[in-house]
């Protein structure tokens, strides 16, 4: 099944026409050069921005016309930096609750914390004192409260050491098969993306140049990912 779908996505100057899909339980990266777009459709996936002409149908339905509170409470979000409230973990992991008048539970955050391999004596850690990991898993964890369907990640993994790097994609191979989620993540590394996807979707100035099964990548005969697969200026 497609859980999300573009059809004929535009925005600005940005993207261009895209049309295609992802398929749902399953891992797909964004992969690309740098500006080819790939935020700004992660970005048309929770609503944080709006087509100028085309749609994005989430579970068949087109997502403006979706209460944006009950979607994203389905689209979880995690980005590069990990942005956290001032407070205890407990507190970021609370958010998401929080922003709807809602309490999380203190046996439901920590077997969250557990979920992403963090132990119960965290939630009471004040976030600042936490690592670059943590900090990560604690987003990670946060993202899975409102228990989504959909989990997109933005470079999550861009400042971490390698030993980290690699922790964190077992963890999100693990979750993604544990909580049936689908996970929609971008990532500036190739080597990343062979290792963690199911499906690709490859862009280059707003443009869905190829997308599916992510063996494509070393497969494709167009020889623009020819060349970006091999380090070349596109």
């Amino acid at each position: 099944m497609h859980i999300i779908e573009f059809n004929g996505v535009s925005h600005g100057d940005i993207l261009h026409n895209v049309t295609g899909y992802f398929r749902e339980g399953r891992i797909t990266t964004f992969v690309g050069p740098s500006g080819a777009g790939k935020t700004t459709c992660l970005k048309h996936i929770n609503g944080l921005l709006s087509p100028d002409s085309g749609t994005v149908y989430f579970k068949g339905e087109d997502i403006q016309q979706l209460d944006i509170i009950a979607l994203r409470k389905r689209i979880g979000m995690a980005f590069q930096s990990a942005p956290m409230i001032d407070g205890s973990v407990y507190d970021n992991l609370n958010l998401p609750k929080a922003i709807f008048g809602e309490t999380l539970d203190r046996d439901k955050a920590a077997s969250l914390l557990q979920a992403v391999d963090l132990g119960e004596r965290m939630l009471d850690k004040p976030v600042k004192t936490l690592s670059g990991g943590e900090r990560s898993r604690v987003a990670i964890a946060r993202t899975l409260v409102n228990k989504p369907d959909v989990l997109l990640l933005d470079e999550i993994t861009a400042s971490l050491d390698y030993r980290t790097v690699k922790e964190i994609e077992r963890l999100i191979v693990r979750l993604q098969r544990e909580y049936g989620v689908t996970v929609i993540w971008i990532t500036h590394d190739l080597d990343q993306a062979r290792r963690v996807s199911d499906d690709m979707w490859f862009l280059r100035n707003g443009e869905l140049i190829e997308f599916g099964d992510a063996s494509f990548i070393d497969e494709s005969d167009n020889p623009m990912i020819g060349r970006f697969v091999r380090g070349e200026e596109l």
